[in-house]
Parts: structure tokens; C-alpha cells; sequence
């Protein structure tokens, strides 16, 4: 019997090692064009207790517990946790903001295929456009901009700067100097049909209706200096831990 496992084994073993691939990637790529190694590889991972995670508006693939194993895995202590990769609350509220500042635009532009910009296309065979890569849509969120509208919400300059470097060893964002852009698990491991309608309909979403029209009327008053407003005011703080500045 041969050590070399077949290409659904290789795959497995490469999404468990790495915690997520790219789409582009040559065996993601030809998963994801053949039916049958697809097909395989979900059933191999499911004897494992674990599932792909993939949609069309991410640029990577994952892996996930199935619903049925993360009560065994975590216990009972695990099911009652907001997560299972020890985020504080706060490194949750924060994640979720970013999310919000992300995904739900990057998303939009993807259903319209529109640009980076925005601009929508005026030809006539418009929704025939192939949708946009992630990459090429998804907006990017200053640093400086989000300490100033959050920071006091999500626990002041330290403890934010904690937060993001716990969420980019996690994947879900990468820094680029003071810009935060969406990371491989962004878009996979956070349930958009659950999450967005909470966002959306929610107190969050009315501040993040709020300061998009702020910052369209600024734009029209006075179009060089952008609105220097914070975007949280209606935000609840959340709980911080004893060691934090105060």
C-alpha cells in the first residue's frame, strides 16, 4: 500500500495543516471544477467530524466542526461560549464591526458588479459580468479612522491594538501599515445569512446608515476634508477586563 494519499487525501491534509487555501490554489482549483473529488473530499472530511466551509464571495476555503461534533468537542462549557478560539468579548464586538465595514459593502459591490470604486456599469449585458474576486472589491478599513470612531467602545487604543493582533493570527483580517483588510476566514467563518439581518436591522446598522449619509453631505459641502465624526455614538461599551487602562 502506498504512504501517498490520493488527491482528496493530499487536499485534506493541506486544508488542516494550513487552515485555509485559496481558490486559486492548483487542487482547490481542479476541487472545485470536478464534482466527484469535491464530493470525496467532503465525505473524507466528514469522517473526521469536520466540513468544508466555502462560498462564491470569499477567495479561500476552510474547515469547519459539523453541528453534530462540537458538542463532544467543547463540552457543554464550549456550546454556552460566544467561541471556541478564546476571543474576548470586546475582540468580538470588534470583530463584528469590522465585519460590518467589510463584508456587507464588499458583498453589495459583488451582487452589482461594480468596481473597487463603486461605479456601476452602464453597458447593456451588465448583470452577464462575471463576479468580482473578493480581492478586487473588498474595502479597507483605516486604523486611525476606526480608533477614532470605536476606539472608546472597544476598550481604548491597547486593548484595540491586542484585539486586531488576535484577530490576524486568527486570519480574519490583514494589516497592511494602517489599513485593515479582510483576511481569509472573514467572509467563511462568520454565518452572513445570520449575522447580516442582525447587522443590518439592528443598532449597528442604524449608526452605519447614519455616518454614510454624514459623510455623502460632507462630501457635497466640502469635498477635501472627509467628516471627522465618531461612528459609534449609539454603540454599548462592552465589558473590559480589570487590567486594561482606564
Amino acid at each position: 500500500m502506498s504512504d501517498t494519499p490520493d488527491e482528496a487525501g493530499l487536499l485534506a491534509a493541506e486544508l488542516l495543516a494550513r487552515r485555509w487555501l485559496p481558490r486559486k490554489h492548483p487542487r482547490v482549483r481542479r476541487a472545485l471544477i470536478d464534482a466527484d473529488l469535491w464530493q470525496v473530499l467532503q465525505d473524507r472530511l466528514a469522517q473526521v467530524g469536520l466540513r468544508l466551509v466555502d462560498n462564491i464571495h470569499a477567495d479561500h476555503i476552510s474547515v469547519a466542526l459539523v453541528r453534530g461534533a462540537e458538542g463532544v468537542v467543547f463540552g457543554e462549557a464550549g456550546m454556552d461560549a460566544n467561541n471556541n478560539i478564546d476571543l474576548p468579548r470586546d475582540a468580538i464586538s470588534l470583530l463584528v464591526v469590522l465585519w460590518s465595514l467589510i463584508v456587507l459593502p464588499k458583498r453589495e459591490r459583488q451582487s452589482a458588479r461594480a468596481s473597487v470604486e463603486g461605479e456601476q456599469q452602464e453597458e447593456m449585458f451588465n448583470k452577464e459580468k462575471p463576479m468580482p474576486s473578493a480581492a478586487a472589491v473588498s474595502p479597507v478599513v483605516s486604523y486611525k479612522s476606526l480608533l477614532a470612531d470605536f476606539g472608546t467602545q472597544l476598550g481604548k487604543k491597547m486593548r484595540l491594538d491586542g484585539n486586531l493582533r488576535r484577530l490576524e493570527a486568527h486570519g480574519f483580517i490583514v494589516r497592511r501599515g494602517d489599513d485593515i483588510a479582510e483576511g481569509p476566514l472573514l467572509d467563511l467563518l462568520l454565518d452572513y445569512d445570520a449575522l447580516a439581518p442582525r447587522i443590518l436591522d439592528g443598532a449597528l446598522g442604524d449608526v452605519l446608515a447614519r455616518a454614510s449619509t454624514r459623510e455623502a453631505q460632507a462630501e457635497v459641502a466640502t469635498p477635501a476634508e472627509p467628516p471627522a465624526e465618531p461612528l459609534a455614538e449609539s454603540m454599548p461599551a462592552p465589558q473590559q477586563d480589570p487590567e486594561e487602562d482606564a
